[in-house]
């Protein structure tokens, strides 16, 4: 069955269900199905939550990701993106991996004031700071918010060098602060493009853009000189990993400058939160699809393992990677990302940072 058919698919949302927070002792079950009128999964609605950190800037020791610096302004995302590593983090927050983690959007309204901070500790050296990394700083409340936006004019004011991950057009908006960064070398973006197919891209990841609007992204994006790679990512064995030379070529002929990927991983809640949309979405190979993500993890859907959590491991993978890379030996041959500058930060003295 068709999940457009399925009268249990929530259409509009990636999760399917409610998975239970480990953080938490009590949890709602349905004992008694014959006495409630109501659909037990709740309100369907979007809710903001209010959050007021004293610090916004998250310093990360993976060894998978460098000494990474990286801002979430919003934790949960309206986007939907049913593979999101991101959704185990809203479990901290007292709420659930699955549908809470796109209906119950927490908000940093003072994250560009506590950047600005960040910027003026006495000992600070500058250093790339990635907006996202969690969730996409871009979803849909940032049109009304515009935290975002807020916190770049923090990084054109201190010259601090940013770089952002989004699959969403709203990145546009922001072309006025964007273009003058880029003209200093201090912005990169990348944009998280894994399908150029609809209807799979509408299941998936059911609040984003479409694969056309990404693609504008990246040309409009390259036509300002701004540097764009895209991210392939994740790569699903079995949905979209034969796309991958597809997209990289797409994303070329549109200005890309390079391209990355990685192999999805079910970590945590996740990998209950997919396979049951995968039996709903895609009832006739789910089986097969978990089988080829158990096979680039060592017979598990997750993989914890620094160095190979989000490459895979096996002959799945190792197929995955030689396409990847076949395609950009293709279609990407000769062009890099650019390193961006780090020397022209100025510190609210005003004193400029210098190699010498």
């Amino acid at each position: 069955m068709a999940h457009e058919d399925n009268p249990e698919f929530f259409k509009g949302r990636g999760a399917q269900v409610n998975t239970h927070n480990k953080f938490l002792k009590n949890k709602y079950v349905q004992d008694h199905v014959e006495g409630i009128d109501e659909p037990f999964m709740e309100n369907s609605c979007t809710q903001i939550f209010e959050e007021t950190p004293k610090k916004i800037v998250s310093e990360s020791k993976s060894p998978d990701l460098g000494n990474m610096h990286s801002i979430n302004p919003y934790q949960g995302c309206e986007h939907g993106c049913i593979y999101c590593y991101a959704r185990n983090s809203h479990e901290y927050y007292g709420f659930n991996a699955g549908l809470d983690f796109e209906r119950k959007i927490i908000v940093k309204r003072n994250a560009p004031q506590l950047l600005e901070e960040y910027f003026n500790k006495k000992n600070y050296q500058p250093v790339t700071i990635l907006l996202s990394g969690n969730t996409d700083c871009y979803q849909p409340i940032e049109r009304k918010l515009e935290i975002t936006r807020r916190m770049l004019e923090v990084f054109l004011r201190y010259r601090n060098p940013v770089a952002f991950i989004t699959k969403n057009n709203l990145i546009l908006r922001d072309l006025d602060i964007i273009t003058q960064l880029a003209a200093l070398n201090l912005v990169s973006v990348n944009v998280s493009l894994n399908s150029l197919n609809e209807q799979l891209r509408q299941k998936l990841e059911p609040r984003t853009v479409t694969a056309t609007g990404r693609l504008n992204v990246i040309q409009k994006l390259s036509e300002n000189n701004v540097p764009v790679r895209v991210m392939v990512a994740p790569i699903i064995p079995g949905l979209n990993s034969n796309e991958i030379p597809a997209i990289i070529k797409a994303a070329a002929d549109r200005g890309a400058k390079g391209a990355g990927f990685t192999i999805v991983r079910l970590n945590g809640s996740i990998a209950e939160i997919f396979s049951d949309w995968v039996h709903k979405a895609f009832p006739d190979r789910a089986e097969k699809v978990l089988n080829m993500i158990r096979a680039c993890h060592e017979g598990s859907l997750n993989d914890s393992n620094f160095g190979r959590r989000m490459s895979g491991d096996g002959q799945v993978a190792q197929s995955i990677h030689q396409l990847f890379h076949m395609a950009c030996n293709r279609f990407l041959q000769g062009r890099e990302m650019p390193h961006l500058d780090h020397t022209l930060f100025v510190p609210k003295n005003g004193r400029q940072t210098s190699l010498f």
